[in-house]
């Protein structure tokens, strides 16, 4: 039985690829007494009101994360939160990096200091992997994001609220995924472009992702960061596995795009541990002043331990990936 259960939860971005499989899963699994969906686009709210045929449980909030004034009054008895919204186009940050920063960091902040001031018992943040020694606009901006909700427990020290987050890769199915394009491409006899034949990335898929978060509510202290354990993938082998026997054409790193992804730094690991199940790693916090304790029947990481895409311990191969296309778990 998850802490979630009957309760009244807020969702930022809620009407993004993830905000709809959570609030699906919610409404499923969770029966919560209200859940409010919070997002600044009106067609993609009407659109969710469509596909969750107006369920009493739901309220619809326009607002973006940029207005504080408007996130404190969608926190009005809000029990917990789950952050997902934010700008996320590698390439679109490179050119627009001050809209970045306002939606990413300064966005991060107001959530903080709304959940504090609402009295909001426990927030989960979602991060990914690119925040991870980031080379791009986007990744610094997450990782500043989870530096904010890390440390926002010292500001929540003596108030009810605490915040974690969740850091994890590229996720199937989900809405910019370049699955959709490839299997155009290759219904059409073009060859499928791949930034460069040597790229992995981590696999995961959206509802695990949203599994990882409703179990984060359940072990979180407060400043935790937490990092699924979950199997990398050759980019080329998910091109085969999306369209098989297409070309493959190698058209170079775009702008800000690491040939291999990084979920847990050399630094973070240090301080990371994997709990009991092997199913997540977690980032201990550095500083923990608000009474964090360690994680109960959890393990230290080797020493030197980090957590990067080409170097993991769990693979899928082209079979794989396609029985996880196929399945959508």
């Amino acid at each position: 039985m998850s802490i979630l259960e009957g309760s009244s939860i807020l969702v930022s971005g809620g009407t993004g690829s993830f905000g709809k499989a959570f609030v699906r899963y919610a409404l499923d699994h969770l029966d919560p007494r209200r859940l409010i969906v919070f997002s600044r686009d009106e067609l993609k709210q009407f659109e969710c009101r469509q596909l969750f045929a107006d369920d009493p449980r739901l309220r619809w909030f326009i607002g973006d994360v940029r207005d504080r004034q408007r996130l404190t009054r969608a926190m009005h008895d809000v029990d917990y939160v789950v952050h997902a919204a934010a700008l996320k186009q590698v390439d679109t940050g490179e050119y627009n990096p001050f809209e970045f920063i306002k939606t990413n960091v300064l966005g991060s902040e107001n959530v903080v200091e709304a959940c504090i001031d609402a009295g909001v018992k426990r927030v989960v943040a979602l991060s990914t992997d690119k925040a991870s020694s980031p080379i791009n606009l986007y990744g610094a901006t997450k990782l500043t994001a989870d530096k904010i909700f890390i440390l926002g427990n010292n500001y929540a020290a003596s108030y009810p609220t605490r915040f974690s987050v969740v850091r994890y890769g590229n996720v199937t199915g989900s809405r910019g995924s370049i699955i959709p394009k490839w299997r155009e491409m290759a219904a059409r006899g073009e060859p499928l472009g791949i930034t460069d034949l040597r790229c992995t990335r981590f696999l995961i898929t959206l509802p695990q992702a949203v599994q990882m978060v409703v179990d984060t509510f359940d072990l979180m202290q407060g400043g935790e960061l937490v990092v699924p354990h979950i199997p990398s993938h050759k980019v080329v082998d998910l091109a085969h596995a999306v369209a098989p026997g297409a070309e493959l054409v190698d058209i170079g790193l775009r702008p800000g795009e690491k040939l291999h992804e990084e979920m847990i730094s050399p630094e973070e690991g240090r301080r990371a541990v994997i709990i009991s199940d092997g199913k997540y790693f977690v980032i201990e916090p550095e500083t923990p002043q608000w009474g964090y304790r360690p994680i109960q029947d959890a393990q230290p990481v080797p020493e030197g331990f980090h957590c990067a895409s080409d170097k993991n311990d769990l693979w899928y191969g082209v079979d794989d990936i396609r029985r996880v296309l196929e399945s959508g778990v």
